[in-house]
Formats: structure tokens, C-alpha cells, sequence
């Protein structure tokens, strides 16, 4: 072919291509990419690029990702707090003067530097909240480099404090975007709904637009659709300025965004220039509207809302706060599914999928700065500070789900500065902080716990309640919400519970008034008189079980109650609790860190779920004893009308159920278990529709002696790892059901111990529940037996082999 026919052709291709690149960004606005795989990590504490890219000793990775999943749970002392290098390479085909890009990314704990193709671009204090950088004029046609520097050092100029009961993760920690959009876009759309009735709706769009061109002709078009996706408003209007407002009104009896239906409208705000669609977003609307009566309850839409609530910290067993959004998803549905209506955000904001999750199933939302303790800081602290609490609104701002802004937690306490918990100073910046949070967002409450001081400085209070754990009776509960519904103009409960051991059982729970019953065997658990049941209570499932049944029962019954918040719905991982009975875990959830249910769990969904079910009290307790002829209460937890309850597979009867009766409202039974096999079953009707659960429990009347030995044993599981289990015996052999020493399990060769999740089987650590502890081995290919180990202080070694 002819030398200039061929470059002539390659001129009309480059031409089109250049054409096409025009168009496609014309018609499709804005593009964004997600880009979590094919990273490169590299854990080094390195000052500067020219010392990073001498590196060779990358690994790959995919985000999110933590460099603290495993380190957090190991029986190490402190966890890594440094600072670490991510490396991925782009492709960039085009650049056309008219294209922006943006590196969006959803969360980096806690500084972060991105430099493209070896130049700074950005700089970000504070984690989790996104944050993005314009990265177009370091771009260049072809290979592209991304490096980003992320450091969770310790810095009392950065929230949360060092002080606080959660584990400060290091990493980028969720998605990371590469976002496409016209030089002239909508960098903020901020959603309003500034009249709402059942009747009808108005809605308030704040829309400000970036790189307005002088000589051109701009407009801004707003459509609403209905949750079926029907359009029912159209709006424009010219553009004059970089900020315009539109307003929607006269929407007719608006579907109203509530927790049992959520619906959701869609707004796409259209940007055109010429005539041309240069830019678009879409955003979900709610209509909804709320009100925190005067020392009363809760009203959503006109009616009153009991808030039932629960707190989620944002980590995982294995993952840390690296959780794919899938993991995310699955806790919001486990929430929703308990027949929760409410979530605290503990203690910082979350990824968004959780926000979206919440708006989409109907739950209300606690969103909160971390401000948690450390007490107030210098200049800096205060800069940073006030800069994140502005990230947090303008970023969550259009989600339906929440209704309250948090301004800290316990943060007089433990302070990092001197001077730090100066009453006025404390008081002079929330009062600041709470100013800003009104003035970027006028439609929402704020909110503080456990500062007394500035209880009447913010919208809600919640006080410190943890009747029958750090001091009192659960059964003081009642008379505590009296005093402070009267106290506090607007008064929410944040925070109550206490901490049990997955499996961990006692046929002698200590009761509402802080003793324990006897039958006439003393187990090594019993306390006889308890004013602090934190510090020595048994940590049983049982007694928890007893908490959160009190506690429900009176909120549930109260008509003047705003409603309260369960800590935690999952256990979670903190650096402060290293002599827990599983080490470095909060053990205060009613699932465990990987989302397996404790019997507390079936305790909320009698009161609050919708789907009929019935649970027999306990599925982990299966191994019991007493003396002969001693009845044995037995509890079932339901939401049903009705349960029946068969032993041996004779009724027992029939009970209704009743919230005003304790425990389990009513649904009790005393069974004379027969030594060996004993078989309950349960069965529950409500509105025409049958639950059932059935339990085997294993009863002896012989009581153990004190233990003599540890034995282990294997069951291979569906997986195809191995679960070890260790039992702790008598002289005779029989299961020591009253021994809850530590133990420590080892993988000596073979296989793999999980033994850095902070689970009841991942935990190569854990005091025993009931004499028994577990854990899961990964068996290596290559070996052909694995050897286990478990030991204490008082049995110094017990082995197992296992022929594969």
C-alpha cells in the first residue's frame, strides 16, 4: 500500500476514534470503573517514591485489603502501625481535552498519599470516609502508574484515639473507582425534602456544577421517576452560576420511605451543554419525616416508631475492616432479618454499601464521627476534626436511612492532650461542632453519648445504662429509663448488653437480683453475691440471654420510650481486651466475629422479627447434668401466638405468648430430663402459619469430678478441613462441664491452625465452654497425617494424630 495512502487511512482512523471517544462521553456522561484487583503491595515504612520503586519484593493483592487481618488476633502484644505502599499500573487509550479523571476512593485508614506516575496528587487525613483526587494532568496515553502511600501510625492529631476499644485498621479498606466524566460536571447534588406529608411531597435539589465555560450555553434537567420507574416530574432551567437550586413540588401522595416499606424514587439531574448531555447523576430519594418528641418517643411519618436497635463495627473474622461488599450486604440482611429497625454506626462511618443496604431494606441510621475518647486536642486535631464531621455530612447527606449526625463517644475520657478533658474547652468545640453540623445539615438531629456535660448542647442524649453489667441488676433497667425519659429533653439508649462465650452454658444463671440460685452442687462459676458482673460474672450465654429478655420487656412495654441499641450485634476485635476469653475480641455480640448466632440473637427476633420461627434454649448446650428428680426450666423463644412444647413426644402443653411475663414472655417449661437421650421439640403457630425446632439433649445425673486431663479428638467437615476438638475429663472420663480454664491449641505439622480469626474455633487461645473447646485445621496436600497439640498450666500437653 502507498506510504501516504496508509498514513492518510491512519489520520481518518484516529480521527473517528477521536470522534467516537467525543461522542461515547457526550452520550454516556460519566463512567465509573472499579479497579480492586491487580494490586501490588508492599509492606515497608518507606519515606519517598525513588526509595519505593527500588523495590522488588511486591506481592499481589486485591482490594479491599488490611495488613491487619490476622495481626490483631495473634497472642502478640500491639498490632502493626505503619505505613504501607500499594502499586497498580492503568491504561489510558485517549486523552481528549474534554475528559476529567478522578481517583474515588470509598475508605484508607488513616493518612493517604497517591502520586501518579511518581508526582503527588493528593494527600487525605482521617479514614473511613471516601475521598477522591483529580489525577488527569499527571495522565498519559499507555501505561500509568498508581502509587499510593497509606499510614495508620499512631497520631493523637487524628480520630479515633489510640484509647478507643476497636482496632484502628491499616490499608486501603474498601473499593477504589476510576471515574470519567466531562471537564464541565456535577461535583455535588445535595437532596432535600423540604415538605412531606401523606398528601404530598416537595423535593429541594442544591446542585453545584465545575468548570462552567464563559460563551456557552448550559442547562440542568431533573427527573423524577417513582419507585416503579415511572416518570412523574420533569424540570429546567438555565444555568448562571455555578450553584443553582431546583425545586420539585406538588408530588401527590408520595410513597413514603418507612422501615417496613422503604420506597425509594429515583432523581437523574442531567447536565447539557448545547443542547448535549455532558453529565449525569442518579440518586435514590426517600420521603419520610421524623420527630424526637419532647420527653417522649420516636415518630416516623406520624406514627410512633419504637427504635430497636443494634451497633455494627465494620470488621470480620479474617478480613479485619478490608470486607468485600458482600460481607456487608450479609450483616445488614442479618440485622434486618432480626427485626432490627435502627443501627448506631460504631464508632465512625461505614462503607457505602451499608448506607445503600440501609435504604433499601429500612432501617434507620446512627451516623457517627469518631471522636471517641482522648478528650479534645490542639489546632490540628481540632482542623481535622471538624473537616472530617464536613466529609461525613456531605457524603451521606442524601440517604433516607439517616436520621442522626453523632458528635462523639465517651470523649471526655482518656484524654491524649493535657488538658484534654477541660470541661469548657470540650464543651466550646462541640458547641462548634454542633453548629457546623446544623448549618451543612439542617433536617437532621445531632447526637453525643456519655458526655454529660454536653447533654444539652446537642439534639439526643443517651446516657451510660449497663444495668446488670458493670454495676446493678438488669432489673433496675426500668427504674433507670424513668429517671432519664424525665431527665433528657430527648432521650435515646445507646449501648447496653454484656459479654457471653459461644457455648458456654450453667444450669444456675445468676438472676435480676445478683445472686445464684443453688440446687445443691456448687459449680466453680457460682457467685453468690455480684455488684459487678463485668468482673466476675460467668460469662455464660445463659445469663446474657436473661439480660437482653429484661431489658426488651421493659422497652417493649413502655409507651413513653424512644427505644434502645444493643452492643454489639457482632463481636469484634479490640486491642484493650488481650485476657478475654478469646484474646483481643469483644465478646459483647449476640453473633460471633464470622456471624454465627449466640442464643441472644433468637432472643431479639422473639420481639422483633416477622417471619414466624421458634428457637428451644440452647443449641449449644446439649451436654447437661444435675441430681435426679430436679426439674429443669426450659425456655423457647418465638414470635408466634402460640407454642407447644413436646418432650419424649408428649405435649407438655400449650402456652400463649406474653411480653409482660418473664423469661422468654411466658414461653417456659419444666422438664424432668431422664438420664441419657432426651428429645424436645417445639412447635409455634402464628397467623395460620407453623414453626418448629427440635433439640437432643444429653443428660447425666452423676456430677464430674474436678478435671485430670485434656483428650482431643477430629471430625472431618464438609470443607474437607479437620475440627479438633479438646474436652476436659474427670478421673472417670466424664466431660468436666464445670472447667472454663484457658487452653492453647497447635498445629505441630500437616496442616494449618485458623487461628488468628477470633472465633470459637479460630482462636488458637480460648478458654473452654463447658469443658470443650474447638478449632479448624487446614489440612496441607502434601502431608499424609497432621499432628495436634493442646495444653495449659495445669495439663502440659495432649496430642492427635490424624491419618488423612
Amino acid at each position: 500500500m502507498n506510504n501516504s495512502i496508509f498514513s492518510f487511512l491512519k489520520l481518518v482512523q484516529f480521527i473517528v476514534l477521536l470522534f467516537l471517544s467525543s461522542y461515547c462521553l457526550a452520550q454516556i456522561s460519566r463512567l465509573k470503573e472499579n479497579i480492586n484487583d491487580n494490586w501490588e503491595y508492599l509492606e515497608l515504612d518507606l519515606e519517598n517514591v525513588d526509595q519505593v520503586h527500588k523495590q522488588t519484593n511486591w506481592v499481589s493483592v486485591n482490594l479491599p485489603h488490611t495488613w491487619n487481618n490476622y495481626d490483631t488476633m495473634d497472642l502478640q502484644p500491639g498490632y502493626r502501625r505503619s505505613s504501607s505502599w500499594y502499586k497498580k499500573n492503568i491504561q489510558i487509550e485517549a486523552i481528549t481535552k474534554d475528559v476529567v479523571y478522578d481517583l474515588y476512593f470509598e475508605g484508607a485508614n488513616i493518612t493517604t498519599q497517591v502520586f501518579i506516575n511518581s508526582k503527588l496528587v493528593g494527600k487525605h487525613v482521617g479514614g473511613y470516609i471516601g475521598f477522591s483526587f483529580d489525577i488527569s494532568k499527571e495522565l498519559k496515553i499507555g501505561n500509568n502508574e498508581i502509587l499510593v502511600k497509606v499510614d495508620n501510625s499512631y497520631d493523637p492529631e487524628i480520630i479515633p484515639s489510640q484509647k478507643s476499644d476497636f482496632f484502628i485498621y491499616g490499608g486501603i479498606t474498601r473499593d477504589v473507582w476510576l471515574i470519567h466524566k466531562h471537564k464541565t460536571n456535577i461535583s455535588d447534588l445535595k437532596i432535600t425534602t423540604p415538605d412531606v406529608s401523606k398528601e404530598q411531597g416537595s423535593l429541594k435539589l442544591d446542585i453545584e456544577i465545575s468548570g462552567l465555560q464563559k460563551n456557552e450555553e448550559y442547562k440542568v434537567t431533573a427527573h423524577l421517576f417513582e419507585p416503579n420507574g415511572k416518570e412523574i416530574q420533569k424540570i429546567t432551567e438555565k444555568i448562571l452560576t455555578n450553584q443553582l437550586t431546583l425545586n420539585l413540588k406538588d408530588i401527590a401522595k408520595p410513597l413514603l420511605w418507612d422501615i417496613d416499606a422503604p420506597n425509594l424514587y429515583t432523581i437523574e439531574v442531567v447536565l447539557l451543554k448545547s443542547g448535549k448531555q455532558i453529565d449525569r447523576l442518579s440518586e435514590k430519594v426517600g420521603f419520610r419525616w421524623f420527630e424526637f418528641k419532647k420527653n417522649g418517643p420516636f415518630y416516623l411519618n406520624g406514627k410512633r416508631v419504637l427504635l430497636r436497635g443494634t451497633h455494627r463495627h465494620e470488621e470480620h473474622a479474617g478480613y479485619g475492616a478490608a470486607m468485600p461488599n458482600e460481607l456487608h450486604r450479609n450483616d445488614i440482611k442479618a440485622i434486618k432479618e432480626m427485626g432490627a429497625n435502627f443501627i448506631r454506626l460504631a464508632h465512625y462511618p461505614q462503607d457505602p454499601e451499608v448506607y445503600k443496604m440501609c435504604d433499601e431494606l429500612g432501617i434507620l441510621v446512627w451516623d457517627e464521627l469518631p471522636w471517641c475518647r482522648g478528650g479534645i486536642g490542639n489546632e490540628n486535631w481540632k482542623t481535622n476534626t471538624k473537616n472530617m464531621l464536613s466529609e461525613i455530612i456531605n457524603q451521606n447527606y442524601n440517604h433516607p436511612s439517616v436520621i442522626i449526625w453523632s458528635l462523639g463517644n465517651e470523649i471526655y475520657w482518656l484524654p491524649d492532650f493535657k488538658d484534654g478533658d477541660n470541661e469548657k474547652k470540650l464543651n466550646d468545640f462541640l458547641e462548634e461542632l454542633n453548629t457546623l453540623s446544623h448549618t451543612l445539615d439542617p433536617t437532621r438531629k445531632t447526637a453525643i453519648r456519655k458526655y454529660y456535660s454536653g447533654s444539652d448542647i446537642v439534639d439526643v442524649f443517651s446516657p451510660s445504662i449497663w444495668s446488670g453489667w458493670y454495676s446493678g441488676s438488669y432489673t433496675t433497667y426500668e427504674k433507670a429509663l424513668k429517671k432519664y425519659i424525665k431527665e433528657y429533653t430527648h432521650f435515646l439508649h445507646a449501648e447496653y448488653g454484656g459479654s457471653s462465650h459461644y457455648g458456654r452454658h450453667t444450669e444456675n444463671p445468676i438472676d435480676g437480683s445478683g445472686t445464684m440460685d443453688q440446687d445443691g452442687w456448687t459449680e466453680a462459676i457460682t457467685q453468690t453475691s455480684i455488684t459487678n458482673i463485668a468482673k466476675i460474672g460467668d460469662w455464660s450465654e445463659n445469663y446474657i440471654v436473661d439480660l437482653f429478655d429484661w431489658h426488651l420487656k421493659i422497652a417493649e412495654t413502655n409507651p413513653s420510650f424512644v427505644g434502645n441499641v444493643q452492643w454489639a450485634f457482632k463481636d469484634f476485635g479490640t486491642p484493650l481486651r488481650p485476657e478475654n476469653d478469646i484474646p483481643y475480641v469483644n465478646q459483647k455480640g449476640i453473633m460471633d466475629r464470622e456471624g454465627n448466632p449466640k442464643d441472644a440473637y433468637y432472643v431479639f427476633k422473639s420481639y422483633w422479627a416477622k417471619d414466624p420461627f421458634v428457637y428451644i434454649e440452647s443449641h449449644t448446650w446439649t451436654e447437661r447434668q444435675g441430681p435426679k428428680d430436679t426439674f429443669r426450666t426450659i425456655n423457647v423463644f418465638s414470635n408466634c401466638d402460640k407454642v407447644e412444647l413436646f418432650f419424649e413426644g408428649k405435649s407438655l402443653g400449650a402456652k400463649k405468648k406474653d411480653i409482660n411475663k418473664f423469661p422468654a414472655s411466658g414461653l417456659t417449661w419444666d422438664v424432668l430430663f431422664k438420664e441419657g437421650s432426651n428429645q424436645l421439640k417445639a412447635i409455634g403457630y402464628k397467623a395460620g402459619k407453623k414453626a418448629t425446632d427440635s433439640l437432643k439433649v444429653s443428660y447425666r445425673y452423676q456430677k464430674n469430678d474436678v478435671a485430670k486431663s485434656l483428650s482431643l479428638s477430629y471430625e472431618k467437615i464438609k470443607n474437607g478441613n479437620y475440627l479438633i476438638t479438646a474436652i476436659a475429663k474427670d478421673k472417670e472420663g466424664l466431660r468436666c462441664l464445670d472447667y472454663e480454664e484457658r487452653v492453647y491449641f497447635q498445629c505441630l505439622s500437616g496442616g494449618e491452625a485458623k487461628k488468628y480469626l477470633g472465633t470459637p474455633m479460630g482462636s488458637e487461645s480460648i478458654k473452654m465452654s463447658n469443658g470443650k473447646a474447638q478449632i479448624e485445621v487446614i489440612p496441607n496436600k502434601e502431608n499424609s497425617t497432621i499432628e495436634m497439640m493442646v495444653l495449659n498450666q495445669s495439663f502440659k500437653g495432649t496430642y492427635l494424630t490424624i491419618s488423612k
